[in-house]
């Protein structure tokens, strides 16, 4: 019907104008609502017969999105989303994007997109700048920090391997603890290392215990990497850096820093001072659609020297051959297990062009903020308890009294009436709640409303 051979790839400025209207109005809610989640066989019954032959009218493919999709899905950049780790992209970002998907940018190499990886890199720079990684730092964007965890704990491995000369067999472990996330645990399945697991302290990892538990090893030589995290995802407590750098200089081991989520705190000078020691990590990943206000999906990878990532990363093929030439100055394709690849830099370059790293910093304070206000109105109401005081945004408690079903029954009420997404999460095998800031837009009237359901 609509979309004959000879008409998909010509210019449409009716189709234009609908997308981008319905755009525009996506744009301006304010606030944004959180939505529901959906029904399996409500949607399969609205999807019916859509994907056929002869195509439809864009308008009805869009009312359909619109009025059935769309709201069977749990908007992440809601103020009212404090659950998992939220998204806030800004406006500038959002627009931008728009504007990489239009160009359809083949992000792999320097020859294809010189300018847009030039561009990347711009902001690669200033979040190592911000970490204290020397000048020869650099990297590529990766879709998140389970990619990123993936891409930097595979050079670690591969590193170590020539330096014992070791082969694919021999037993080598990385030094975590219980609180690493769990893509890094994933990881250490997919590339055939050994978790060695360090006892947490107060809920993180620190240097005394990394340098105890290698002492205690039979085997400490089999231990070739250590991941620090910069904050937690469940309580956002950043693990001693500087003490495990200490201890990863000292056993030359690979020190990666998995700040996924909380390594925008970079950013804040208020919680600067806990990301002491990240200066001396060999690899670093900081997820920007979740802190830095990037649109899905965004994480920088940073190497400190980015030629042993090379050494590991660059494909091998006749046709990929003229990519590597003395002219080509940057290949991201060479810093991640990736070839193609989107430019999902950009819109951040864009935002943080507009706004300034001023406006970042300001965002980024305020979710730190809300989240001591927080606390200390949990501190102050009689039948909640605060679990830990936060380090970063994030703030677990307690309802007294109530039992696992209880915060699950509650959680889904408080979805259902709209007043927030909030979800239940564990604590030393406890089910207890926990609230996320990142949305510069979420008020503490917004979580007054939220506690007061807990009455």
């Amino acid at each position: 019907m609509y979309a004959a051979p000879d008409r998909m790839h010509k210019p449409d400025n009716e189709l234009v104008d609908l997308v981008f209207d319905y755009m525009r109005e996506r744009l301006q809610y304010d606030p944004v609502p959180l939505d529901h989640p959906g029904n399996g066989a409500h949607l399969r019954e609205a999807l019916a017969g859509l994907l056929n032959d002869h195509g439809n009218d864009p308008a009805d493919v869009l009312k359909l999105y619109d009025h059935e999709l769309s709201r069977a899905v749990i908007s992440a950049d809601s103020p009212r989303y404090l659950s998992f780790i939220p998204c806030a992209p800004t406006k500038a970002a959002l627009l931008f994007d728009m504007v990489v998907s239009c160009a359809s940018l083949q992000g792999i190499s320097w020859l294809e997109a010189a300018g847009a990886i030039a561009a990347e890199n711009q902001v690669l720079r200033l979040i190592a700048d911000r970490a204290g990684l020397p000048a020869s730092a650099g990297g590529t964007f990766v879709s998140g920090g389970s990619a990123g965890n993936l891409s930097a704990l595979v050079v670690a491995r591969d590193t170590a391997r020539r330096r014992l000369g070791v082969g694919p067999g021999a037993r080598l472990r990385i030094a975590v603890a219980d609180q690493v996330h769990s893509s890094v645990k994933n990881t250490f399945n997919i590339i055939g290392v050994e978790p060695f697991l360090v006892p947490a302290v107060d809920r993180r990892l620190t240097g005394a215990a990394l340098r105890a538990a290698l002492a205690a090893d039979p085997h400490p030589e089999t231990v070739i990497a250590v991941v620090g995290t910069a904050g937690t995802t469940n309580e956002g407590i950043v693990d001693d850096l500087a003490g495990i750098a200490e201890v990863a200089r000292a056993h030359d081991l690979w020190f990666h820093v998995d700040g996924a989520y909380g390594g925008a705190g970079l950013f804040a000078p208020s919680v600067r001072h806990r990301y002491d020691g990240i200066e001396h990590a060999d690899s670093f990943v900081v997820d920007p659609h979740k802190w830095l206000f990037a649109p899905f999906d965004c994480a920088a990878l940073l190497y400190r020297e980015p030629r042993l990532a090379r050494a590991v990363h660059t494909q091998d093929a006749s046709y990929l051959d003229v990519l590597h030439t003395e002219g080509d100055e940057w290949n991201p394709t060479d810093y991640a297990y990736h070839l193609t690849r989107r430019a999902r830099g950009l819109p951040l370059w864009f935002s943080l062009a507009v706004h300034g790293v001023q406006a970042y910093t300001d965002a980024i304070e305020t979710g730190l903020r809300l989240a001591r206000d927080t606390a200390q109105l949990i501190r102050d109401t009689e039948h909640l308890e605060l679990l830990h005081d936060p380090q970063l945004s994030a703030v677990c408690f307690r309802r007294t009294g109530w039992t696992h079903d209880d915060y699950y029954r509650w959680s889904r009420q408080l979805l259902a009436d709209q007043v927030g997404f909030v979800t239940p999460t564990g604590w030393d095998g406890e089910t207890v709640a926990r609230f996320a800031f990142l949305h510069p837009g979420t008020t503490m009237e917004m979580v007054r409303e939220i506690l007061d359901t807990m009455a």
